[in-house]
Order: structure tokens, then sequence, then C-alpha cells
């Protein structure tokens, strides 16, 4: 009688939005690394991102880009504001690609969070006094010039007509992705950002269209997301990164994300990337390991849209349980990334007891003789060399 074969783990099956299937569930959030010059990316990027793809992620994305100059974070973010800085994101996601992963990338505006030193640097606005040499600070925009923090400039509030502007910025940006070869698309309205900004009541106190209810208040990121899908090709699949709640308590709320990410799925987007924080002091939520899943999972049941879950997640027994409960559709990883750039492997590994096969061929075979030799060697236990004898060939 022939032996039932396991059922492989949720965590490692492939999942299809649009005309892209991602080889596994495991993904690489989009991580700011401060590090290029007038938003162009070259070698540093090229190796930090093709690191996830040998190691078995299935998406990787690459970090908030700005849609403009002024959008971006700080002087050292990527950019897609301009046709010079397609080639170096077209090599990252050519290799991205070439080597297993599917490409992604995040496409964002930083609102009143812009012209920030990088973290190295301190924290707070970027100045004349502390600016490093070539930087230069610039003036920050938001829905209402509210200072992002206690030393902070107040942003200049967005007028109708420059709303239209950055409408447009996304749009181009978009288009640029999809020349340097992006298969997904992930517009960024989280974290404290330009469109956070405008859905949090913290920090959106416009009394036109765009400010007051939660109605008003989601009308610009919903016309933003809108004018991407437009240009983002039928067959590919566009995300929207969230922050479930605000950091502090009296600001968004579950009840509104939820209600944001059912008009999201009426415009075509395809699955919620659940985050939370980025407006407010601290955060006056329960934090623990997955402390984010359940946001992922609310915003799954109720507004019946993919979810991405995020937020300590740091064993591939607990991603797994995260994807195989129907908590979320994806789990994705940035920290954690980090410190091991082949988590995705080793999930693998753990959760279908011990195999390479989904190494990369340069790697996965080698290691599998180096595993056989070591059982035969037994545990290490010491400097001095432990020596057995060979078999006779």
């Amino acid at each position: 009688m022939t032996e039932p074969t396991p059922a492989q783990p949720v965590l490692l099956q492939p999942l299809t939005l649009r005309g892209v299937t991602l080889p596994n569930r495991l993904v690489v959030a989009p991580m700011c690394q401060y590090n290029v010059t007038d938003g162009v990316v070259g070698d540093y990027h090229l190796v930090h991102l093709g690191r996830f793809a040998l190691g078995g992620f299935g998406l990787v994305m690459v970090e908030a880009t700005g849609v403009t100059a002024e959008g971006r974070i700080s002087p050292g973010d990527v950019g897609l504001w301009d046709d010079g800085q397609v080639p170096g994101l077209a090599r990252v996601a050519a290799f991205l690609r070439e080597h297993g992963s599917v490409p992604a990338i995040q496409l964002a505006h930083a609102g009143g969070k812009a012209s920030t030193l990088r973290p190295w640097d301190g924290h707070g606005p970027v100045t004349a006094e502390n600016a490093r040499p070539g930087d230069r600070p610039w003036t920050a925009v938001s829905p209402s010039g509210v200072p992002m923090g206690e030393g902070w400039p107040a942003p200049h509030p967005l007028t109708t007509a420059e709303l239209a502007g950055v409408r447009k910025a996304f749009v181009a940006a978009a288009q640029r992705a999809l020349t340097a070869g992006f298969a997904v698309a992930e517009v960024h309205a989280a974290h404290g950002y330009l469109l956070n900004q405008f859905l949090s009541p913290l920090t959106n106190l416009r009394e036109d269209e765009y400010g007051g209810s939660l109605e008003k208040r989601m009308r610009f990121p919903l016309e933003v997301v809108a004018a991407v899908r437009a240009v983002w090709p039928a067959d590919l699949p566009l995300v929207v990164r969230v922050s479930a709640v605000d950091a502090q308590r009296d600001g968004t709320t579950l009840e509104d994300t939820i209600a944001f990410a059912r008009e999201l799925k009426a415009l075509g987007v395809d699955a919620i990337d659940v985050s939370g924080g980025g407006i407010g002091a601290g955060w006056q939520h329960p934090i623990g390991y997955g402390y984010q899943v359940p946001f992922a999972a609310a915003i799954r049941e109720q507004a019946g849209i993919p979810t991405m879950a995020v937020g300590l997640v740091v064993d591939p027994a607990q991603a797994e349980a995260v994807v195989a409960t129907g908590q979320a559709d994806l789990v994705a990883v940035a920290r954690e990334a980090q410190d091991d750039p082949n988590f995705a492997l080793h999930a693998a590994r753990a959760l279908t007891g011990g195999s390479y096969d989904t190494y990369p061929v340069q790697a996965g075979p080698r290691l599998a003789a180096r595993d056989r030799l070591l059982h035969r060697l037994g545990p290490w236990t010491g400097p001095d060399p432990v020596l057995v004898e060979r078999p006779a060939s």
C-alpha cells in the first residue's frame, strides 16, 4: 500500500494574482536603505535585494520609491520621478526574476515626513545646519500643514491643483516601474506618509472635499490608486499598503481601514499589505509576536480581499500558521530577512523535513552532501578534529 504524500505547507504553495504567480507566500517587505544619490540605485541595491531572491522569497519588494524628489523621505531615498532612474531598477528587477522571485516596487510620497535625516545621521528634519555635504533641506507638503512631531516645521498644505500634480507623479512613476520590468506595484498609504496623512483624522484637518468625514478623507488616496490602476496593466497585480490603525487610539481605526479596503477592492486592487502606525506618538495598542496579523485577518474577512500580514513574524511555523488558518494570504518580513536573507529557504527546510530541494543548484547539492558527512561525524564537541574512516570505494 502506497503511503499518502504529505500535504505541502500552505506557506510554500504558489499564489496567483491576476496573471502573476508567486512561487510561495513569503514576501520581503519594503525596507528603506537611505543609500542612493539623486534617487538612482546601483550595485548596493542589486546585492541587497538580489540576496533575497537567492534566499527563496516568492516576492521581493523594492523600498519606498519617491514619485517626486520632494516626496522622498530622506535625501538618500530611491526614486522614480525621472527616466534616468529606470536603468538601475531594471537591473534589480531582471536579477530577481532570473533567480525565481517576482519583482515588486513600492511607490511612495512621504508628505509631511519628507526631508528627514537618514537614521544614522540623527532624528528629525534635514536643516541647513545638519545636512550632509551635497544634501539640502526642502519644504515638505501635507494635507493640512500639521507638523509631524515636536521640532518639525509645518509642511505646506497642498492645494487642489497641487493634488492633481501628485496624482500625475504616481502615474508617471508607475509607468516607469513597468518599463523597469516590475510585475507588482504597491501604492504606499501607510506609516504616516502622504496618503496615510489624508486618511488620518489626526493629520487631515481640511475643510474641502478632501477632508472631514471618512468618505472625504479617503477621496484623494482612492483617486491616486484609481489613476495608477488605470495605467498598470490589467494582467499585473496592484497592492496597497495600509496602516490598519494609527499609533494613537484616537486616530484611524480598524473599522476605517476595512471601509477603505472595500473601496480599494472595488477599484481593482488585488491585495492589502497590512501594517500599522506612523501617525501619533508611540504605539498605543497591544504588541507582541505577530501583533499586526489580527488586522490582516479582519480586513481579509470583512473586506473580502487577499491580505499580506506583517509584524514580528520570526519563525517558519508561525508564518505557516498565519496562512494555513486563513488569517492572511501572504506573510512579509523585513528585519527578519535582513538578519537572515535565507529565511525562506530555511522555512522550506523546517516545514518539509530538511530537504534542500528549494535551494539554488549552486548550493543545495553541496549542502546536502555536507549534511550527510556531518551525520557520520556526529555532533561537534570541541576544537580537536574528529576523524572517521572513509568507506572503501
